[in-house]
């Protein structure tokens, strides 16, 4: 099979879909991958380390998307790259596609195979493909919170853990998944009062089995967010549904009645943000400001890290990258019921039953196309 690596474009975007170590397996199980100049610049991998490992490099992006059997990306593909894209083609990257009907339109006109890593399952019911990403983004959260809460940047002008003889800044994380949990880990080292809110008491268990009395686990109800977030310095938004736009936890009016200067940030950008007063930001502007709250809205935060983000998605999106290609993708999604969770778009169809709701299509079972496929 013939994979293609292209540069990632999208604004201040610097993670790469295959690593050098990656493309020398993909190439030792006998594929051929075409890497576009200057992929991995952001993650300190030059040409020449393609070069090494056996990658033919390609100087514009229209080259790999003529040439290659499946597209491997991070971030969901540019208009541009979109036009590109073309029937019968794999393309294996996030794409959120949920809150972003403008994308979906594309990939259905251009008939390609569709699979987003972030609803890809594991046999224990996780989606191993988006965890490495939300651990680096909880852990982030953090770090930008503390930054926006200085006053040059619009904040409080508090420090996240305080000092002695001064109070911490009072921190709220909605959500004590994947993300909720390395927020907590970093908020907890820094020495601010963390609150942690969730809707579902086993998953609140879990939380204070691991954290203790370190922080504070309080059951999620539209009353006990309002009465936390009065006079919340730092809220941390990290609650996800699979596929699905993310719920609007926090109103409008809620964030209304915060503090000035106080600081949101919200993690599920990328699936329509949690806050009723989010839009997407880059890492070349990441903040706005609402009724005198700074709100961090970065739709790609572990692309500022990239060298940190490639290599821990790497690790878990090659051994599907050469399933695809080993087998060819019918089988590897007829073999691996996991990896066709992942299928959101097939020949025209939305496969992926929550962005067929959220966006009013008609839903095509994954298995459905892909049976129909091997029929032939």
């Amino acid at each position: 099979m013939i994979i293609g690596v292209p540069k990632e474009i999208k604004n201040h975007e610097y993670r790469v879909g295959l690593t050098p170590g990656s493309v020398h397996e993909c190439v030792a199980h006998g594929h051929k991958v075409l890497v576009q100049s200057n992929a991995g610049t952001g993650i300190g991998a030059s040409d020449d380390d393609y070069r090494q490992v056996g990658a033919e490099i390609m100087i514009e992006a229209s080259d790999i998307f003529a040439q290659a059997d499946m597209i491997v990306k991070v971030k969901e593909p540019q208009a541009a790259e979109r036009a590109m894209l073309r029937k019968g083609q794999i393309l294996f990257t996030y794409l959120h596609l949920a809150p972003d009907p403008e994308q979906t339109v594309d990939l259905i006109k251009s008939g390609a195979i569709c699979i987003a890593y972030e609803t890809v399952t594991s046999p224990t019911g996780g989606l191993p493909l988006l965890a490495p990403m939300s651990k680096v983004a909880g852990r982030l959260s953090i770090q930008a919170g503390a930054h926006c809460l200085e006053q040059p940047q619009g904040g409080l002008g508090v420090l996240l853990g305080g000092v002695p003889g001064v109070a911490p800044a009072k921190t709220v994380i909605l959500g004590s998944g994947i993300v909720g949990t390395h927020a907590a880990h970093i908020a907890v080292g820094m020495g601010a009062n963390v609150l942690v809110f969730d809707n579902n008491p086993e998953a609140l268990e879990r939380h204070w089995r691991q954290f203790g009395d370190s922080t504070h686990s309080i059951f999620s109800t539209k009353n006990t967010l309002e009465e936390h977030l009065l006079d919340a310095d730092l809220v941390i938004g990290g609650v996800l549904i699979p596929g699905a736009e993310a719920p609007k936890l926090v109103s409008r009016e809620m964030i209304k009645n915060m503090k000035p200067g106080a600081v949101v940030v919200d993690v599920a950008i990328d699936q329509g943000g949690c806050f009723e007063t989010s839009k997407p930001t880059t890492h070349a502007d990441p903040t706005f400001i609402v009724d005198d709250v700074v709100h961090y809205c970065v739709a790609n935060m572990p692309g500022g890290v990239p060298r940190t983000s490639t290599y821990a998605l790497n690790n878990v999106t090659l051994p599907f990258v050469l399933a695809i290609a080993n087998k060819g993708v019918m089988q590897a999604l007829q073999d691996d019921p996991h990896l066709r969770d992942g299928l959101n778009v097939h020949s025209g169809r939305i496969t992926y039953r929550e962005v067929a709701e959220d966006l009013g299509y008609d839903y095509t079972p994954a298995k459905e196309m892909i049976y129909k496929k091997l029929a032939y």
